[in-house]
């Protein structure tokens, strides 16, 4: 028997694998396509909406909420 003549290649399945991992990246990024898109949406819908409420709200109004530096019950 003849080494040089010996071919090794991956054939059907090896084909079959690589077929399924393309399409499964295929998939994937479609859909981590569309969850960017629709993060980057929600973010500037909120955006658009915190704008309008800041002018609203009240100097003071971080103090009702608690979330100020001052207050004694966060220490």
């Amino acid at each position: 028997m003849n080494p040089e003549s010996v071919d090794v290649t991956a054939g059907l399945g090896g084909f079959l694998a690589f077929f399924l991992l393309a399409v499964a990246l295929y998939f994937l990024m479609r859909n981590m396509n569309g969850r960017l898109r629709r993060m980057a949406y929600r973010e500037e819908q909120e955006a658009g909406g915190a704008a309008g409420q800041s002018t609203q709200d009240s100097p003071d109004s971080s103090a009702h909420r608690g979330d100020s530096p001052e207050d004694p019950d966060l220490g």
